[in-house]
């Protein structure tokens, strides 16, 4: 039997209409000042940035020359396509959290706080300002950490 080496999370990639507005939002929003990375091909009319928080969070951004976005009427609807749906960033505040992006950042609110499935967690959805869907997640057992 092959041992399968640790796979960990590396950076999620999202297609945006303004490279510069996304990277100024999550900046804002989630912390993400970081620049690691920018590549552009004007050849391709494409432009990339990877940002992170230095801690492991990483977004990858690629703006294309007219790029056209995915719209639905309820934010749910991507899962009826076989494709990534959301950005799930777990939080040990919930509340503070999805207050502070819907107040202050902008974000809009899909669904408010409320209990999750699994006993102990906490859920939120808030929009990006290009409509990206953000999964907040509180796990009690992490709060009760970080309240220690």
């Amino acid at each position: 039997m092959t041992t399968i080496s640790g796979f960990r999370f590396h950076h999620i990639s999202l297609s945006v209409a303004d490279l510069p507005a996304q990277e100024a939002w999550y900046a804002t929003a989630l912390g993400l000042t970081r620049v690691e990375e920018r590549l552009d091909m004007p050849e391709a009319g494409v432009r990339t940035a990877v940002v992170s928080d230095g801690a492991g969070l990483r977004v990858e951004f690629t703006e294309r020359a007219e790029s056209a976005p995915v719209v639905y009427a309820d934010p749910f609807t991507a899962t009826a396509s076989q494709t990534y749906t959301h950005l799930a960033l777990q939080v040990t505040d919930l509340d503070a959290e999805f207050g502070r992006l819907t107040a202050e950042c902008g974000a809009d609110s899909v669904s408010p706080p409320a209990a999750g499935v699994t006993e102990g967690m906490r859920y939120a959805y808030v929009r990006d300002p290009e409509s990206n869907l953000i999964e907040l997640i509180e796990v009690q057992a992490a709060r009760v950490a970080a309240d220690s």
